[in-house]
């Protein structure tokens, strides 16, 4: 049998620097398919569809709601030719009836000790057209290395730079945030997998520089600190959602190779400036993830943010506008309030408007967002501050022998970087 594996394309967000990340879902979904089955995976992001490969079934992995569209799209084109689709990922589980309409079948939840069926189904004579999981979720210790060898590896680069390998520790999030949708998704209990599996899978991957997609990395204080400590030995360069704000877990943490941390920024307190502070004390630079319309928020609001995001030195930032994605609290408050105003899902990047502000028209918002970018970059552009995180890790992996030496347009790159950075 053989199985097509397709990751489809999303609009970027405007202002943000173009790079493309090896996609995560999609090889975890890999490591669910049996040996014995020929697979083959098309990452719509930096390499074209061959619609005319051979495949028995086509499977589309969606991770984000913008991301759908273009996922019917090439559904809509293998089952003209006859040839059955499966849809699976998150995004799919946030558009499942929509999805039904342009699918064979969707698989809703985790793949792993499931996929099987889908398997056997197709084997005697057709899947089903539903296959729900989603509140029956596996046992973790199913969990196992993703299969990492269906990348191109080659495709997944930044002026040369390698890009981080995704990898997660845990599943589930035990905090309910308005904008997110992970305790629809994954639910509300926190899943750490095997200590061990996890020491193993990293140690695997060839790349020394991971990113921990984990929804949050302080969710038990003593799994955060079995795991850094676990690391320290591999002597791997890697990124993460928040760690929790403690002076041993942090230590650990940098120790362990943490290279910077995607930091909510949602005020100006001194909380947020200390946070900042002492994760930059310990090495450990801080990409702000900042979410602009919220009702608090007016004009002079945002601009305020931007520049307490100058003044505690940020590393890098990346502003969204809220966006009332499926199965969040904020869309069913919004939806209430009859303040959606579009539900056209190529909108739904985090950086169109798609609700009526609180404080401010729609329009003025999205001024607001282009304005927040323009200044937050205005002295040092994206492109230079990734950069200098880029050289930042470089000079750690140097210290402890980890650097690896590349191509001369690598080092031509990094001699670049230095001089604009003098």
């Amino acid at each position: 049998m053989k199985i097509k594996l397709i990751y489809p394309k999303w609009p970027k967000l405007d202002r943000q620097t173009d790079f493309n990340l090896p996609p995560h879902g999609p090889v975890c979904f890999a490591a669910t398919v049996p040996a014995d089955v020929d697979l083959s995976f098309t990452d719509e992001h930096v390499e074209p569809i061959d619609f005319d490969e051979h495949a028995d079934l086509v499977a589309i992995s969606c991770m984000l709601t913008c991301q759908m569209p273009r996922g019917w799209e090439i559904a809509d084109i293998y089952r003209a030719k006859g040839i059955p689709v499966i849809f699976g990922g998150i995004g799919t589980m946030l558009h499942a009836q929509e999805t039904m309409t342009h699918a064979d079948s969707v698989f809703l939840g985790e793949a792993e000790g499931r996929f099987h069926q889908v398997l056997t189904d197709l084997n005697n004579g057709g899947m089903q057209k539903v296959y729900d999981y989603q509140n029956d979720l596996p046992d973790i210790g199913l969990v196992g290395p993703a299969r990492r060898e269906i990348l191109n590896r080659e495709l997944y680069n930044y002026r040369g730079m390698q890009m981080v390998d995704l990898v997660h520790a845990s599943r589930g999030c035990r905090f309910t945030c308005f904008p997110c949708c992970t305790p629809f998704l994954g639910g509300t209990r926190f899943r750490p997998r095997s200590l061990d599996d996890v020491i193993a899978e990293v140690a695997s991957i060839e790349n020394n520089r991971l990113f921990f997609v984990d929804n949050s990395m302080s969710q038990d204080d003593q799994w955060e600190k079995d795991l850094f400590k676990a690391l320290i030995p591999l002597k791997k360069k890697w990124v993460c959602h928040p760690i929790k704000d403690n002076d041993e877990i942090l230590d650990l943490a940098a120790e362990a190779g943490c290279w910077y941390v995607y930091q909510a920024i949602f005020d100006t307190s001194d909380h947020i400036r200390n946070r900042v502070k002492r994760l930059q004390e310990r090495g450990i630079g801080v990409e702000g993830t900042i979410i602009l319309g919220t009702d608090e928020q007016d004009e002079e609001y945002i601009k305020r943010l931007v520049d307490f995001l100058l003044e505690i030195n940020l590393d890098l930032a990346e502003f969204t506008i809220l966006t009332p994605f499926p199965h969040t609290p904020i869309r069913e408050t919004l939806e209430k309030e009859g303040r959606i105003l579009s539900n056209d899902w190529l909108r739904y990047t985090g950086g169109e408007v798609v609700f009526q502000p609180a404080r401010m028209t729609p329009s003025k918002l999205q001024d607001l967002y282009y304005y927040a970018w323009d200044r937050f970059y205005s002295d040092s552009s994206q492109n230079l501050k990734m950069a200098k995180l880029f050289l930042k890790v470089m000079e750690k992996e140097k210290a402890d022998g980890t650097y690896r030496h590349t191509s001369p347009r690598r080092r031509k790159w990094e001699r670049n970087v230095e001089r604009e950075i003098v």
